[in-house]
């Protein structure tokens, strides 16, 4: 997961609206059926849609009331705790 992306991610969910980024969720997860896919062009599809899935969470933060710096940093503070177990 790259912050960057997953700001830029939830800026673009606060501008438009999150039903995108659900249905572009969708969309790659439908294409990595595609059994011809190379094992890294899965792994950039992984990629895309943990980054997706990570706006998702930091935007609900934002909803509930977190500063968009706090969400931010939480999350990554939680995802890498969990790489560390």
């Amino acid at each position: 997961m790259k912050l960057p992306i997953i700001k830029h991610l939830t800026q673009f969910i606060e501008d438009n609206d999150e039903d995108y980024i659900v249905e572009t969720i969708e969309t790659l997860e439908a294409l990595t059926e595609v059994s011809s896919l190379k094992d890294e062009e899965l792994d950039v599809i992984g990629e895309l849609i943990s980054n997706m899935y990570g706006a998702i969470e930091v935007n609900k933060m934002i909803k509930a009331g977190t500063s968009q710096k706090e969400a931010l940093n939480s999350f990554m503070s939680r995802v890498l705790g969990a790489i560390d177990k």
